[in-house]
């Protein structure tokens, strides 16, 4: 027990140090870890011995991380990613795999030993891509997306690549009978082909009917009981819980958390289930990093420097170059695709397994899979290098001004604002002129530091992270005004908003007419088209310059505003079948502007007889 605490001890002080001293230089909270693993692990200062019990529980923070990207993950948003899925992942997936094949070939190696090379070295790491889009604030940018579908897509084909692998097994290839094989936990393993297919299908449907039909009333009474570490509790159990199912019939834990995020991700349970998850998930993934970095081989890397070097430059290169080219392909411009693939030019987590497993199916011999899984493992520690100076060479990598602290103390407001760029900061300037108490939420450290030169109430941090929301006085404010620079998201802090703080009034900025739509049908109470009323205000002093009096240009501006309105209201039962809309708003367009010269030359009858002596000047 001593030793078992010392160790956690040096774990956590690993992690506590590494991540706070890497970012404060400028190198990420992974590559952070990664080194401290390197530092405390069995070929430095040997203070943690084997790495491999560790990293079976820092495997379950992968496990957390995709749970939690299942829960933002929407059926109709995995549906839009289908062309990244299924497109950009399967040609990363055969582009990388033919790529590795043919320089393995070159080496000398037999066509199934390069084969299975190339299908598990193209694999990339999700902790370590996700938590780097994450860090930079790419993760729902067109490169995040890209990435994140190509990554999906590579957990997808792990259940096949473990069935067809064995199959290239290589004649005179010795098993590693030093190795001692880890029990199988595949409950099927001794049953038919078809039995087991069934059993992995059962699998699945019980994950998604108990996360539909069950996992809701059990939150709802636990929720009744308000009883927070209970919550915290259950979430936990739910995500092992189904990680183990998978397991025990052959699936990746990963892809099995996932898919319970996604049944999920309707659930009114969402964000308090990621907030009680989330800080688990962040522990959890830097003790991975850090058994990644501990678990390095640093003798065979001493013994062999140049061609470790030799192949984990090769393989980063060869990985990024290829998923640049398949992003652009797809439609991606070449910086965001060039960003994709310097995020996932590294092996992944599951080539330590496949590389494992394909020894002891007698694809591979020992000595080469030591060499690729040191190879990885540089890779990994590599990465977030190779990213940082992507992001420069591309002209991205703009450094950011040191993170202002947050005061949360004494916030009572009766108004939270999110977002306080040029649409944000007039609401908050005729709130405050009016004397209501305010508190906003930005997430760009220039505009904060210029307001608070000004003496604003303003706090640095996402307003989607439901813990900020309540801090800076969600529970206690009338009502919450959207005015962030992100459409989607801004949808998606409308249905947060709703679902979390439902005495909140919710009133949102929209982009254009489908945005607020959007919006509407999110939950959102009210919606102000962004440019909406400064074009009115516009046209109105353009008909003043073109010699209108004043009073005529302004109401023919109202008049405008009444019956855009009405369209409004008329196409919103429309909004989402978009043939039907499409041609509603045709017809519809032709009306409104025979009904407005209608009530303009109306107007113009009745205002002939009136002159305001101001208005005889047109408009400068």
């Amino acid at each position: 027990m001593d030793g078992q605490l010392a160790t956690a001890v040096v774990y956590l002080a690993a992690a506590a140090i590494a991540a706070p001293v890497a970012k404060r230089v400028g190198l990420g909270a992974v590559l952070g870890y990664l080194i401290a693993g390197l530092i405390i692990g069995p070929s430095l200062l040997n203070l943690v011995g084997e790495t491999e019990d560790v990293r079976h529980v820092a495997e379950f923070g992968v496990v957390m991380l995709l749970f939690l990207i299942g829960l933002e993950v929407r059926p109709a948003l995995l549906w839009s990613l289908r062309t990244a899925i299924f497109g950009a992942g399967l040609g990363q997936l055969a582009a990388t795999t033919g790529a590795l094949m043919g320089v393995g070939l070159l080496a000398g190696l037999d066509w199934r030993m390069a084969l299975a090379t190339g299908l598990i070295l193209s694999m990339s790491s999700t902790a370590i891509v996700l938590q780097l889009l994450e860090e930079q604030g790419l993760r729902r940018a067109p490169p995040g997306r890209a990435a994140f579908g190509v990554l999906l897509f590579q957990d997808l084909a792990v259940i096949p690549l473990l069935a067809f692998l064995p199959l290239l097994a290589t004649p005179g290839v010795a098993p590693a009978a030093a190795t001692e094989a880890e029990p199988s936990t595949n409950l099927l393993s001794g049953l038919p082909v078809g039995l087991q297919a069934l059993g992995t299908i059962a699998a699945v449907l019980a994950v998604v009917v108990a996360g539909r039909y069950l996992t809701r009333p059990a939150f709802r009474f636990i929720a009744r009981m308000q009883l927070r570490e209970t919550f915290t509790a259950s979430a936990l159990l739910l995500v092992v819980g189904v990680a183990l199912l998978m397991q025990s019939v052959g699936l990746s834990p990963a892809l099995g958390a996932f898919l319970a995020g996604v049944v999920l991700a309707e659930s009114e349970f969402r964000r308090e289930l990621e907030t009680d998850i989330e800080p688990f998930r962040g522990l959890l993934l830097g003790l991975f990093f850090i058994t990644v970095g501990a678990g390095l081989n640093v003798p065979l890397v001493l013994q062999q420097p140049l061609l470790l070097a030799g192949m984990t430059l090769g393989l980063m290169l060869l990985k990024g170059l290829v998923m640049a080219g398949v992003g652009r392909l797809f439609g991606e411009r070449w910086r965001d695709a060039g960003t994709a693939g310097a995020a996932l030019s590294q092996g992944g987590e599951f080539a330590f397994v496949l590389l494992a497993f394909v020894v002891s199916a007698q694809v591979l011999d020992a000595q080469l899979a030591s060499l690729l899984t040191a190879a990885v493992a540089l890779s990994m520690a590599a990465t977030p290098i190779v990213f940082a100076l992507w992001r420069r060479l591309s002209r991205e990598g703009i450094e950011r001004p040191e993170t202002p602290e947050n005061d949360f103390e004494g916030a009572d407001p009766q108004v939270l604002i999110a977002g306080v760029g040029r649409f944000g900061q007039i609401v908050q300037r005729v709130l405050q002129a009016n004397g209501f108490e305010t508190s906003v939420l930005e997430s760009s450290v220039e505009q904060i530091a210029l307001l608070r030169r000004f003496g604003r109430r303003v706090y640095y941090g996402d307003a989607l992270r439901l813990d900020l929301l309540r801090a800076a006085g969600a529970e206690k404010a009338r009502v919450l005004v959207i005015a962030i620079d992100d459409a989607a998201r801004a949808t998606e802090l409308v249905e947060m908003a709703r679902e979390a703080f439902p005495h909140l009034t919710v009133l949102a900025r929209a982009f254009d007419r489908r945005h607020a739509y959007d919006l509407l049908n999110h939950g959102a109470h009210g919606v102000e088209r962004e440019t909406f009323e400064g074009g009115l205000a516009l046209a109105a002093d353009t008909l003043r310059a073109l010699g209108w009096r004043a009073y005529r240009a302004e109401r023919a501006a109202r008049l405008f505003r009444m019956h855009d309105e009405k369209l409004f209201q008329e196409l919103r039962p429309l909004w989402g079948d978009e043939e039907r809309f499409t041609v509603a708003s045709r017809e519809s367009s032709p009306r409104m502007d025979d009904l407005l010269r209608a009530d303009v030359a109306r107007m113009g009858e009745e205002d002939d007889d009136l002159l305001d002596p101001e208005d005889a000047e047109p408009a400068t």
